[in-house]
């Protein structure tokens, strides 16, 4: 036998404390990685350790435009061999708009090989005809959509009402899943008070408007958020803006594998009781 042999896996001889963790591909449990500026090393490294765990890269905000054209492609290539979803965030394309770009900022997010857009109108205005154009022209050039709701500056509140309805007509338009803004802070937004803090009269507003909760990505940077949407939800949240260096302690959470879900686990509390598929709030 080989020293170098592979060794067992752990979890064939430890369960998870938490069962039903989706595998990827996966529809549920959905882990968006927001990266603000990794090197091809650390790309590189990211993958190396944790693909089986990521879903999707987002390039933060307009960073695409600050790469060199050719490690932009390799940063892309890197992500996408290793079965990982990657888009530039959403700002860009508000960018886009305010310059009367939208249609050759998506054929060249399509050129460069990103697999996802994000369609958002997080500092702007964008009306329903035109947000429902930006989906459905995204999807022809063969590009997923993620579209966002909610308005990244707390002057800018739009009613729970107003984020339902358009929760429904970007599903409607193609959209294959809604994240809830949460920006990088996790703070006065949406369904979090400027402690960052979960609103929990807001959360439920949102779920008990939506098909199921299974369509939305809750945008939650902070730990603790990360920890009572699991505990409301089930292991299999959608979660993103999640840190490159905390994607396996994220892992390690939604499966029972730190001590505040396996206690919750062993207590049988909340969502986590169940199969870990996501629920209602």
């Amino acid at each position: 036998m080989k020293e170098d042999r592979m060794e067992e896996g752990w979890f064939d001889l430890i369960a998870a404390p938490v069962p039903g963790r989706t595998q990827k591909p996966r529809q549920t449990g959905l882990t968006m990685v927001m990266d603000k500026g990794l090197g091809l090393s650390q790309t590189r490294e990211l993958l190396e350790l944790a693909a089986p765990y990521i879903d999707f890269i987002k390039l933060g905000f307009g960073t695409s435009v600050l790469y060199s054209p050719g490690l932009l492609r390799e940063k892309i290539r890197l992500a996408r061999d290793a079965g990982v979803h990657v888009y530039p965030g959403g700002t860009f394309l508000e960018i886009a708009v305010v310059q009367h770009k939208l249609e050759a900022y998506l054929e060249k997010v399509a050129r460069l090989g990103y697999t996802y857009v994000e369609v958002s109108d997080g500092t702007i205005s964008l009306d329903r005809a035109r947000r429902d154009e930006a989906i459905r022209r995204a999807r022809s050039l063969g590009l997923g959509v993620l579209a966002e709701v909610g308005k990244k500056d707390a002057r800018d509140r739009v009613s729970l009402a107003t984020i339902r309805e358009e929760i429904l007509a970007d599903l409607a338009a193609g959209a294959e899943k809604v994240i809830i803004e949460g920006r990088e802070s996790g703070q006065g937004v949406v369904i979090y008070d400027r402690r960052g803090k979960v609103r929990v009269a807001e959360l439920e507003a949102l779920v008990a408007g939506v098909p199921s909760a299974a369509c939305l990505i809750w945008e939650a940077p902070q730990k603790h958020q990360q920890q009572e949407l699991i505990l409301r939800f089930g292991a299999n949240v959608n979660l993103g803006n999640i840190p490159p260096g905390e994607v396996l302690a994220l892992e390690a959470l939604r499966r029972g594998l730190r001590g505040d879900t396996l206690r919750a686990s062993l207590l049988g509390e909340g969502a986590l009781a169940a199969d870990g598929a996501p629920g209602s709030a």
